[in-house]
Parts: structure tokens; sequence; C-alpha cells
């Protein structure tokens, strides 16, 4: 992929993060927030939001410029700060967050056509997943056929699926309405919600699932035609991701009260749309939303075939993950990650809450990533590495890396201990590869290090294995 004509723009990088971003979860948001706080303790939880993230963006900003060399994102620079294992994990977890997705994708996607052809239903019937199957598979030729010609069309997606974002955003201005958004402003009528500080931290997997993929430019860096449009993209498209998220639950707060949203199916945003306008609003959004999700997931089968091919490239994943096809796709890569969505599209036919297990999973597979990334940005400022000659950024990159290490930290104890202990399952069956990877370089495993790590994740399978037996822990 290093020809030329290969190379990605400003345009396509903006359009990989906001086509990464905006996939199912905007268009539920109005019913997840709402499900777990009201307005006082949304508008707060959005302001830490803005902050932690926005600093998590000029993280990946910063990381792309002064690290040039370090290709492929979340993976490469969790390697570079500390270690194989940490890169490896990092890697791992960010290509299991990004499937997972997927599979609540497809689900949300027959789930909303089902609001037309019953035969879907809850987009876990057989007819859904058999037709979630030949889509996976559409889209798994459609990426073969070359990385530009895929991000071409991801690109045109993005621009159709954000006009019923906006129209949705301009309509509900003008029927917001003061007095329903400020009614039990703080949520004390519900005691299921507790504190205005439990609901912000009962939010928060919320937002960090909706903001998953703030870092798809970061990981094509490789690819872009000039480096700095890495970082300009970065921040770009979470600007305006950002700015839609906000108003997209905040007016539907105004427009429906907190116990009407919570009770809403989803997408929820249809039915928000449908009680100002009509039918007719709900027919728009489920459309928009069938486009976002196609979108999102060619977006994500490119992000998972990448972080694979990156980190077998750097040996730190099996050698046969570096497989290219003529037209440089890394097909090995695309094959195990679109097996892996097939397998739990089928297991969606048995579980009937598989769609929000699995976007809180994805969503807590995806915070040692970012946590890694934050920590390295604060390990290079703190030491000074590339900052020879430029103390007074050190200082302002010291203090942004310390807000997304601490912002990262935060949302470890918000996500919670079950979804902690469920990630460490996921992490665990990863060493298999990681050994393989180190046998075909005729390196020991672990460093010292790296066996007490592994030891706590072993130990914290442990502890969900026992939990999920037990049923102290669900799915």
């Amino acid at each position: 992929m290093s020809q030329p004509t290969q190379k990605l723009r400003l345009g396509a990088l903006i359009a990989l993060v906001v086509g990464s971003m905006v996939g199912g979860g905007i268009f539920s948001l109005p019913q997840n927030m709402a499900e777990r706080a009201d307005a006082g303790a949304v508008l707060i939880g959005w302001a830490i939001t803005a902050v932690g993230m926005l600093t998590l963006a000029f993280v990946f900003q910063t990381l792309a410029n002064r690290k040039p060399d370090l290709n492929s994102g979340v993976y490469a620079y969790a390697k570079a700060g500390f270690g194989d294992y940490m890169g490896f994990s990092s890697a791992w977890g960010y290509w299991i967050s990004a499937w997972l997705g997927n599979v609540g994708y497809f689900v949300l996607l027959f789930s909303t056509l089902g609001y037309f052809f019953p035969v879907f239903g809850q987009g876990n019937t057989p007819i859904a997943i058999g037709c979630a199957s030949v889509l996976l598979w559409a889209v798994h030729f459609l990426v073969m056929r070359g990385i530009k010609e895929a991000t071409f069309i991801n690109q045109l997606t993005t621009v159709a699926k954000i006009v019923p974002l906006v129209m949705f955003i301009v309509i509900a201005a003008v029927a917001f309405k003061a007095d329903i958004f400020t009614r039990d402003f703080w949520g004390h009528s519900n005691p299921s919600f507790g504190s205005v500080a439990d609901q912000v931290r009962n939010m928060m997997l919320v937002t960090v699932f909706v903001f998953i993929g703030i870092e798809g430019a970061s990981v094509y860096s490789a690819r872009a035609e000039k480096r700095s449009d890495v970082g300009r993209a970065t921040v770009i498209g979470f600007l305006g991701v950002l700015a839609l998220l906000v108003l997209v639950n905040v007016l539907s707060l105004g427009v429906m009260s907190q116990p009407e949203l919570a009770t809403l199916q989803n997408p929820s945003l249809a039915a928000v749309l449908e009680h100002i306008v009509g039918p007719w609003g709900a027919l728009l959004i489920s459309v928009g939303l069938a486009i976002s999700l196609l979108g999102a997931l060619l977006s994500w089968a490119l992000l998972c075939a990448e972080i694979l091919f990156a980190t077998a490239k750097d040996k730190t994943m099996p050698v046969f993950l570096t497989k290219e096809n003529a037209n440089h796709v890394p097909v090995n890569a695309l094959w195990l990650t679109n097996s892996m969505i097939q397998i739990f599209l089928l297991i969606t036919l048995f579980s009937a809450g598989t769609y929000t297990s699995l976007i809180y999973l994805a969503s807590s597979m995806i915070l040692v990533p970012y946590l890694w990334s934050a920590a390295y940005a604060v390990l290079l400022s703190g030491r000074g590495e590339t900052y020879e000659s430029a103390h007074a950024d050190r200082g302002k990159d010291l203090l942004i890396g310390g807000i997304a290490l601490s912002y990262a930290v935060w949302l470890l104890y918000a996500g919670g201990v079950k979804y902690l202990l469920l990630s460490a399952l996921l992490y665990a069956p990863g060493v298999i590869l990681f050994a393989k990877a180190k046998r075909e370089q005729g390196k020991p495993l672990f460093t010292t290090i790296e066996k007490g790590i592994f030891t706590c994740v072993i130990g914290g399978a442990g502890l969900a294995a026992y939990g999920l037996y037990s049923g102290l822990l669900s799915l």
C-alpha cells in the first residue's frame, strides 16, 4: 500500500474518523442517556466527556506529529512506551472492540428494518441473521477490492448520513420546550438514578461507545498523503461529531420528557422525530440510520484488518496476518475478523440481550488502548523526548496528556468491575497469538514485568469465568 495512488488525503481521513464514530450509537442516544440520567447530569456528563475526549484527540494529534515513525496509532504507542505485551494487548483489545461493535451494528440495522418488515423482528431472528451474514460477506468482498475504493464509498455514506441528523437538529430546535427540559432537572423523582454523581458515572460507557473511532485517522497514519493531516483529521472529526451528539441528546430532552424517552425502542431518534412531525420522521431517521450503519460497518471492517496487519508486520502478531492480495488488502486479517463477526452473529440467535451487552463490552475493551496511548503521551513529554527545543510545548502536552490519562482512568472506574472482569476474559486468550509470534522470532514469551501483568489478566479472567458460571455475572 505504499503506492502514491493509494495515499489518503485529508478529506478521506476526516471521513474515516466521522464515519467510524457516527454509526448506530447517535441514533439510539436519546433513550440510552434518558435511561441513566436526567438533563442536569447529562449536561455535566457531556462537559466531562468533551474535555476528556478532546484531550485524547489532542494526544493522538501530538503523537502523530512527534512520532511519525510510529504507525497504526493505539497499538504502536502502547508498544513503544510499555513493551511488546502491552502493545499486543492494545491491538488485541482494539480489534475485539471493533468487531464486537460491528456485530451490534448488524443487529441494530436489521432491528431498524424490522420497523418496516416485521420478519426481521429485533434484528436477531433467523431471517435477520441470514441477511446480516449476506451483507457481512458483501462488505468483505468490497474491501477485498482495495482500501482506496472502500474509503471512497465511506466518504459518500458519511456525507449522506449527516443530512438526516442535521434535519433532526433543526426540527428539534424549533420544537424544543424549556419547561420539558427543566422538569425534574436533576432526576430526583427517579430513585433508581441515585445521586447526580451516580447518574454521570452511569452514562459514561454510552459516551465512550459513541466516540469509539476517534483514533481512526491515527490507525491509517502510514497511508496518509501528509502526516500533518492525521492530527488535523482527528480534531476536526471529533469537534464535528461532538456537536452532533450533544445537540441530538439535549434537544431530545426538550421535546419529550426523560421518562418518555427512557421507554422508547431503539433507534429512539426515529420515535422522537415521529413525535414532532409524524410517521415520515421515523422513516427519515430509519433511512439515515441504515446508511449510517452501512458506512460504519465499512469503516470498521477497514480498521479491524488494518490493526491486525500492522501489528503482524511489526512481529507482535503471527506473520500469517501480513498476507496481502493483489489489491494490497490484508486478506488473512480480514478473513479472521469477519469470521469472528459471523460466529457472534450466530450467537445472537440464542441471546436476547446480546446487542446491549455487545455495546458495553465493546466500550470496555477500548478503554485499555486509550489509556496506554494517553500514558505514552505523558511518558514522552515527561522525559522530554522529541522536546529538545520546545519547552513550552512540552509543558502544554504534559498537561493535556495528564488530563487524558486521568479521564481514561475515570472511565475504567465508571465502567465498573463487571466489564473490567469480562474484558480480562477476552484479553486472556490473545496470549495464544502472542506466543506464536514470539516463537517465530525465537524470543522468550514475557519479560519479568509482563509476567506480572499477564498474571493479573489471568486472575481477572478466572474471576469472570467463575462469575458467569455461578450467575454472579451476566453478559
